[in-house]
């Protein structure tokens, strides 16, 4: 065993302060789901780590978009075959949409594969006068009200692992396989234009990119499906017993590296610079992502970046901010600007879900496409204005046709919500929601270019 992971190895992280960590009860059976997780091979290698840090390096630098999406929460039981399959073909779909309205290529990380545990609010949950530990995810507890089911079982932690292990596995065959195909892709798309009851607003879209899949045929520019683009996993890095026992030191550089998935994050939770899970993530080399809610300030993302990137190196640090819709335009312009006047050179990506979360007239948890899309729109406004990258987006999505968000192409109302809300946490987009962001967002990159050039020709004209 390597003893940088090892349970009786002292972490720096360790001597830190640690939020959002479950209350184990039996010490002992901690100490076993650890040591055994330890002996076990790393669910993702070093270079596969190396090679998403260079993609995003290209996100950094403006020359890609980043499309990062899957469930809030991964479950146990959400583990099959066509749930998985699902998951890839809207993000392809999506991804195949934005490359063409952004005229770049677009890397895509899945939320999957090791998303199952959640930071709470609170760290208990109370019900008709009883009170219980919240629900962690299903690494920690289970979501039945029961004083067993909610009581943390670190056996979870070894479900985790095995549960991650198998989405990995047909991830990779998928992919490898070259599935989905882009001409699969395509006509996925065609039958989501033709069935949405705004298909009309993208049909112009849809052919043009017929249009390119053809020439790119004709003339044989088409890459062999064994050379599609690899498809990267990423969770939040919450449970940080977890994720030490999972960390490996590799052989040929020294350095260590998180071997539970490509990318990992820090959510706006635990971002302390000063505490532990920032400081784990210092010491590992994955492409590293945090959270930025609309309370962060200037010298907090600096002091992040000093701690997380100090050699400056593009593809090593991304900003994921949630600031909601109302808030955006406002209190993101001082961090892009402070950050880019440091000379940093990270990446910049919205996540428009959590921060307009709100709570429907049933009682469900929700979101609107509309407000998503605004966010999203806000974010493209800031960089547009500033002269930088908007680099991406971080969606809460599903390729199940759940009824959790409200709005969109099918007007999913707030009546809809209860025939299929199965989030075991916050609300998801389904497909067809993800697709109509995917389109608005072509749509945004399209006005962007055509403002450059507008730009561009008044500037020729006055010279």
């Amino acid at each position: 065993m390597d003893t940088f992971n090892s349970p009786d190895t002292q972490a720096p992280w360790q001597a830190l302060p640690a939020v959002q960590q479950p209350e184990w009860p039996d010490p002992d059976a901690l100490r076993d789901a650890l040591t055994q997780l330890s002996a076990l091979p790393p669910l993702v290698r070093p270079p596969e780590c190396d090679a998403l840090r260079s993609r995003l390096a290209d996100v950094a630098k403006g020359d890609a978009f980043l499309l990062q999406g899957g469930d809030c929460a991964e479950t146990f039981a959400g583990v099959g075959a066509q749930a998985v399959t699902d998951k890839l073909e809207t993000l392809a779909q999506m991804a195949l949409v934005i490359a063409y309205g952004s005229s770049s290529p677009v890397v895509t990380v899945g939320r999957i594969a090791g998303q199952y545990a959640k930071p709470r609010s609170s760290p208990t949950e109370t019900r008709n006068g009883v009170t219980l530990p919240s629900y962690r995810g299903d690494c920690v507890n289970s979501t039945a009200f029961t004083a067993e089911a909610r009581t943390p079982d670190p056996r979870r932690l070894g479900l985790m692992y095995q549960h991650s292990a198998a989405t990995l596995n047909l991830v990779r065959s998928l992919t490898a396989a070259g599935y989905p195909e882009p001409a699969q892709v395509q006509s996925r798309n065609r039958e989501f234009a033709l069935r949405s009851p705004i298909g009309e607003r993208y049909e112009r879209l849809v052919g043009e990119v017929e249009t390119a899949l053809a020439l790119a045929h004709a003339y044989g520019w088409e890459r062999p499906a064994r050379a599609a683009s690899p498809f990267f996993v990423s969770h939040e890095a919450l449970l940080l017993d977890y994720e030490q026992a999972l960390t490996r030191v590799d052989p040929a550089t020294k350095q260590g590296y998180a071997g539970s998935g490509h990318m990992v994050w820090i959510g706006e939770r635990t971002r302390r610079t000063d505490g532990a899970h920032v400081e784990y993530a210092a010491g590992i080399r994955n492409p590293i992502g945090v959270k930025l809610g609309p309370t962060a300030r200037p010298e907090e993302a600096l002091a992040l970046i000093d701690r997380l990137d100090p050699h400056r190196e593009p593809g090593r640090l991304t900003f994921i901010v949630r600031m909601g819709s109302d808030r955006v335009r406002e209190a993101l312009p001082p961090l892009v600007e402070a950050v880019r006047d440091s000379g940093a050179l990270v990446a910049w990506v919205c996540d428009p879900m959590h921060g307009n979360t709100y709570t429907a007239p049933d009682g469900h948890k929700t979101r609107h496409v509309d407000t998503i899309a605004d966010e999203v729109a806000g974010f493209f406004d800031v960089h547009r204005g500033l002269g930088t990258h908007p680099g991406g987006v971080h969606l809460e999505l599903t390729g199940e046709p759940v009824t959790e968000c409200v709005g969109g192409g099918e007007g999913i109302g707030p009546d809809d919500l209860a025939s299929r809300y199965e989030t075991a946490c916050d609300p998801r987009l389904n497909r067809g929601q993800s697709m109509d962001l995917a389109f608005l967002i072509a749509e945004m990159y399209g006005r962007e270019e055509r403002a450059g050039a507008t730009a561009a020709g008044v500037s020729s004209s006055r010279g």
